[in-house]
């Protein structure tokens, strides 16, 4: 009996330290995209030479579409803590529903997004036609 006590106590302190220890490392935090300014600074960090022109923000802050000053446009999401980009080069993942654009890059292990821009999402699904792929 006093065995099983002593196992059920140390048990549970193990679960308390590893659960003191993922806050305190910050794993599994929600990330999300505070403004523009840090979008931009995300985009040029992934590409070397992408210099964002024209950003539009996810309202939940999940993402982000940004057009380069050479006419690139990049897209940028979340991807677990991190966030991801990728450099559009088709039209043909995009689809528009009102103010949610939903683009995928064709590439399996980055998936699909839905962004809600707002009013700038017809604008963008628009923009995205001109995209050469």
């Amino acid at each position: 009996m006093l065995f099983q006590i002593v196992q059920v106590t140390v048990s549970l302190a193990a679960i308390l330290l590893v659960a003191w220890l993922v806050a305190r490392l910050g794993l599994g935090a929600d990330v999300r995209l505070n403004g523009e300014d840090q979008a931009r600074e995300l985009a040029r960090a992934s590409l070397c030479g992408f210099e964002p022109a024209d950003v539009a923000l996810d309202r939940a802050g999940i993402g982000a579409l940004l057009r380069g000053a050479d006419g690139r446009v990049m897209l940028l999401r979340r991807h677990g803590a991190q966030f991801a980009a990728r450099i559009l080069d088709s039209h043909a993942f995009a689809r528009l529903d009102r103010n949610f654009l939903t683009i995928g890059t064709g590439e399996p292990t980055f998936g699909k997004v839905t962004l809600d821009l707002g009013d700038q999402a017809q604008v963008w699904a628009a923009s995205l036609r001109r995209v050469k792929g």
